[in-house]
């Protein structure tokens, strides 16, 4: 699948007087900014962060008026730092998605005579080594070791700044490769040849994208601690109105094992009828609900409505409910 983003053009949120100013999952040359630039306004300027967590800083301060982040892998599941810093903290909104197809090359220094099976230590992200380990078990050897790094584009660019920062090899992205001049023992490396990461772009809150038929919308929900049922109340809120979850992860709260928040991704708009109904039961019967946006889907697939939940179905309950209480129901 080539790459391929939501329509975010002009970007939505907040209005912004000059360039507009995009931070990213740095340095230069990651996955992370090629999904950026997928979605880059001529005269936009990108702003490399650290980490997740200090891309989405740079928006909350004003560094930044926007943020590009990784939220989800294909074969990983959901990127936590992300998943977390969006749920605390001052408010955030995801307003578009992109995805970008992942395979990486594996990188030594330009002056290195090493070839692949004199390699001890590789450098790279976790997600990025969990797409690789089968291919490096297989083609370098079980015993070299992973040393974990911020980025695959932060490893490349340390690996060559310093050749004792503590790997041998790096795996990143080919633009990462050809940015920073190492020498390419190997390109075109997935363990999965499907291999996706889903990226969102992140704004100051501010007006939500329009409604397409092919939406998203994303929440955190805290449960009540120690509550038989909890769960399954959750889910039936979604599940009476014929809201599709497409995607469901839990994360611990305060460092406690008896108490979860769950990062869920949902097929509809906030707009919607349906939406509307399933988060306001969310919100009485759990003790925090989080809207983190709600956004075009990236593979525009319109979400399929169950018969008597579309929005007239709902405005029509209500009319009838209305004669009721006139009494003039029959």
């Amino acid at each position: 699948m080539s790459p391929t983003s939501s329509p975010v053009s002009p970007l939505p949120g907040p209005a912004v007087t000059g360039s507009l100013r995009i931070a990213f999952l740095g340095p230069f040359g990651t996955f992370c900014e090629q999904a950026a630039r997928q979605i880059l306004p001529a005269d936009a300027e990108l702003k490399p962060a650290t980490g997740v967590e200090s891309a989405l800083l740079m928006v909350r301060t004003g560094e930044a008026d926007r943020a590009v982040v990784p939220i989800e892998n294909s074969v990983e599941g959901g990127v936590n730092a992300t998943l977390d810093t969006l749920a605390h903290g001052q408010p955030l909104t995801i307003v578009g998605e992109i995805l970008v197809p992942i395979a990486f090359s594996l990188m030594v220094r330009p002056d290195s005579d090493l070839e692949l099976n004199d390699l001890q230590r590789i450098g790279t992200h976790s997600h990025a080594w969990a797409q690789t380990r089968d291919w490096v078990t297989a083609n370098v050897g079980p015993a070299v070791s992973h040393i974990p790094t911020t980025s695959t584009a932060e490893a490349a660019k340390l690996l060559m700044e310093d050749p004792d920062c503590g790997y041998d090899a790096v795996l990143c992205s080919a633009v990462s490769a050809v940015q920073y001049g190492g020498r390419v023992l190997a390109d075109g490396i997935a363990d999965n040849p499907d291999a996706q990461t889903r990226f969102v772009l992140v704004s100051p809150p501010g007006s939500i994208p329009a409604p397409t038929g092919a939406d998203k919308t994303t929440v955190q929900v805290a449960l009540p601690g120690n509550e038989s049922g909890a769960l399954l109340s959750m889910l039936e809120q979604f599940s009476a109105r014929g809201v599709n979850l497409s995607r469901i992860e839990s994360r611990p709260v305060g460092g406690h094992f008896d108490r979860y928040a769950f990062s869920i991704d949902l097929e509809g708009h906030v707009s919607e009828e349906r939406v509307k109904a399933a988060l306001v039961g969310l919100h009485r019967t759990c003790p925090e609900v989080r809207f983190l946006g709600s956004y075009p889907r990236v593979d525009r697939m319109r979400t399929q409505i169950q018969r008597g939940t579309a929005n007239v179905d709902f405005a029509t309950a209500r009319a009838w409910l209305d004669e009721v209480l006139a009494g003039r129901a029959v």
